[in-house]
């Protein structure tokens, strides 16, 4: 807060602190896909940053793979994919198989499984048209795909995702949210999404958390969390009432 004397001569600066997260808690089984929902501000990315090793929490402990995220970030970097939807971890300039292959090098992944699990991302996420169009001339849908093969190329034990389907189309988003499905089922990779679009967290998760205000307002199933409120129509009328406050939801 900056405030001014009425002849505009002289300032000063009030600092006000705010705790991005507080008194958070929770912990994800391996093979759980689990959604987590806030309104904006809430402290979503905040989290994710600490999980990733981005930012270091100021108290409190982090794990993640069974690593401190601050302290072994690299070691950590090849035990977990992130994909944010409004920022691609692909070179623009470069085609997408370039992309790839500088990946590779980056996680020092063996050529041999390289191009054993590049084959079946391309094959399963249908890359194979665009490997080699440069990433700046891919459309949306395409540049996610692109993104989604990135992240698993090292085999992953756990995937961050925030805003997969972002901006994409009813085709594109079935599509992605079919293979984020066979990953879960199949490779048994523990996901944990953000996302304000509730068809996501509808068709893909079994668990949901909803942070507000830096805390965790609620932890449990969809089910569940359609009980606490059942006179609500569907989720997105239970999910904004939390959000406006229009009501009370706890824990289970």
């Amino acid at each position: 807060m900056i405030e001014l004397d009425r002849a505009g001569r002289s300032f000063k600066v009030k600092k006000r602190i705010v705790h991005a997260v507080n008194d958070l808690s929770f912990t994800v089984t391996p093979g759980e896909f689990v959604g987590y929902l806030g309104p904006n501000g809430a402290g979503k990315s905040t989290t994710i940053k600490m999980l990733c090793g981005i930012l270091t929490p100021t108290s409190g402990k982090v794990r993640v793979a069974g690593l401190d995220p601050s302290r072994k970030r690299t070691t950590l970097a090849r035990r977990i994919g992130v994909v944010f939807g409004q920022r691609t971890t692909l070179w623009w300039d470069l085609p997408l198989t370039d992309s790839f292959e500088l990946i590779r090098h980056l996680y020092k992944v063996d050529r041999t499984d390289f191009r054993s699990r590049l084959r079946e991302l391309t094959e399963t996420l249908e890359l194979g048209e665009f490997l080699r169009t440069p990433v700046r001339q891919l459309s949306l849908g395409q540049r996610m795909r692109g993104d989604l093969a990135a992240a698993l190329l090292h085999a992953p034990d756990v995937l961050v995702l925030d805003e997969p389907t972002i901006g994409l189309d009813v085709v594109s988003k079935a599509s992605i949210r079919g293979f984020l499905r066979r990953v879960n089922a199949e490779q048994g990779t523990t996901v944990l999404l953000t996302t304000h679009d509730l068809g996501d967290i509808e068709r893909l998760c079994r668990r949901v958390m909803l942070i507000d205000h830096g805390r965790l307002a609620f932890d449990g199933t969809l089910d569940d969390l359609m009980a606490t409120a059942p006179d609500a129509s569907s989720i997105e009328d239970v999910v904004t009432r939390l959000y406006t406050g229009g009501a009370t939801i706890t824990t289970q």
